[in-house]
């Protein structure tokens, strides 16, 4: 009897050793082949010490091959997310015998994406292992972040830079029979002797605060110098559909550029040059920023459309109509809503075909909060490159390098460069043999201040900037990756 009980003990040991060092030698899929070999009484406990060996969730191997995991009694366990339209159609494999429920599928390296878990096909929970959310419009998601994702550091509050107001207003409206909240950014050391500053104006502008981190964002690329002091207006909907896409989206422009642009015009220093003055928007809010810029680009030159609809009259206007005085940025989702990504590559072609100054871009994200806010500093570079606002025209012959904003970085960081309009430049990162190895810019720069975003895939250490143009100057300078 003592020998049976020993020898019992003593297998159970075996397997939580088996369970939690396996993985470091073997593949999820041998370990899943392991633990239905056992017989099925000592499976569980196989499962259960898995499960606390200190293993991150979900489990990713190989950069791109990810494991959700779940462990504990259920009828059925199946995944929601970006990845599936929120769609809970990817069911999960039982272990017979266990608790243990897991399903394997492909993301990209750098994917980021929301998802919850479906038990017994109506419980939608967080991913129970998982610490990581992002906030919706619906509430907390669990997130997935692919070793490759780098999460923004603009979007987190630090409380040792300086930061903006924020000033609450009630706007009545006229030509729409509605009132609705409109808050006001102003950056910090708001107002200086600058006679003007730059606006941008957000659609659903409170979700841009409260979902999108956007005074975070703003506070951040001010004081790292990545964009200048601006004005933020965010207006909210009211009857969102019809205003952004529907029956009202005329009398809603009306609103905008007739009712509510005036009065902050009249109350704050902001510019009314249209290169001056940019509208962004998610979604139907993309939607409304193309039409409104579309209709009025004598008041709103630069227009931000993210993971937007594009109604016909915008894509035909656009392609049939003479090229408008715009500057815009598009981005769409690869597992964003499926109606929308061709929505937005046509339009980017067409953009493309007439000749626009614009950027387009897709990742790897879902059409959710946590990609519209990781990317909002890009049409806020592109829009509002950095100047101090005593000069605004501060290059005269020749080019200049600034040094790289964070420095030290770890992964990405923003380089900003001067160079006479028209020139031809080339800015190279080398490393501290003169080896050239990456090409970050090489052609005609059609503006005096550009910025690079950089994303740093080799060893940590120092690296040489080199920034040379067709006249023969040049300028270099060390950067530090971490």
């Amino acid at each position: 009897m003592y020998r049976t009980l020993s020898l019992q003990r003593l297998t159970l040991l075996c397997l939580f050793f088996i369970a939690g060092s396996q993985l470091n030698a073997q593949t999820f899929e041998q370990f899943i082949t392991r633990m239905n070999s056992l017989p099925q009484n000592q499976r569980q406990a196989v499962a259960d010490s898995f499960m606390n060996a200190g293993h991150a969730f979900p489990y990713i191997e190989y950069d791109t091959l990810v494991h959700f995991v779940y462990n504990a009694t259920a009828q059925s366990v199946s995944l929601a997310g970006d990845a599936t339209g929120w769609n809970p159609n990817q069911p999960f494999t039982n272990t017979p015998g266990t608790t243990f429920w897991h399903l394997t599928t492909h993301y990209e390296q750098d994917a980021r994406l929301d998802y919850k878990y479906v038990i017994n096909g109506s419980n939608w929970i967080l991913d129970p292992r998982n610490p990581r959310t992002c906030t919706g419009g619906f509430g907390p998601n669990s997130e997935l972040r692919m070793p490759g994702y780098m999460l923004p550091p603009e979007i987190s509050y630090y409380g040792i830079i300086p930061h903006g107001t924020i000033k609450d207003t009630t706007f009545q409206s006229s030509v729409l029979g509605n009132s609705r909240q409109v808050r006001v950014y102003l950056p910090p050391g708001y107002p200086d002797e600058r006679e003007t500053y730059p606006v941008i104006l957000f659609h659903d502008g409170l979700d841009y605060i409260n979902l999108g981190n956007a005074g975070n964002i703003l506070d951040y690329l001010i004081s790292e110098h990545l964009m200048t002091p601006v004005i933020g207006i965010f207006v909210p909907a009211v009857d969102r559909s019809a205003e952004y896409a529907g029956s009202k989206i005329d009398k809603f422009t009306t609103f905008i550029t007739s009712e509510l642009m005036p009065v902050m015009d009249a109350k704050y220093k902001t510019s009314k040059d249209p290169a001056r003055r940019a509208m962004a928007g998610a979604s139907d809010g993309g939607n409304i920023s193309l039409y409104i810029g579309m209709k009025h680009p004598e008041q709103f030159g630069k227009i931000a459309a993210q993971s937007s609809n594009v109604i016909t009259s915008i894509s035909q206007t656009f392609s049939n109509g003479p090229k408008l005085n715009l500057e815009l940025y598009l981005d769409i989702g690869t597992y964003d809503i499926a109606m929308l990504i061709p929505m937005v590559h046509n339009l980017c072609g067409i953009l493309h075909t007439k000749g626009y100054n614009y950027q387009c871009h897709d990742w790897h994200e879902g059409h959710s909060w946590g990609n519209w806010k990781g990317h909002l500093k890009l049409p806020l570079m592109q829009f509002f490159p950095w100047s101090s606002g005593l000069n605004e025209n501060p290059v005269g012959p020749g080019i200049k390098l600034e040094q790289n904003r964070p420095n030290p970085f770890y992964g990405f960081t923003v380089i900003p460069f001067y160079a006479k309009r028209g020139a031809t430049v080339k800015l190279t990162v080398e490393d501290l043999s003169g080896k050239v190895i990456e090409t970050l810019f090489s052609g005609v720069v059609s503006k005096s201040e550009n910025s690079v975003e950089y994303r740093h895939k080799y060893p940590a250490g120092q690296y040489i900037l080199t920034l040379k143009d067709n006249e023969m100057n040049s300028e270099s300078l060390i950067i530090s990756a971490l």
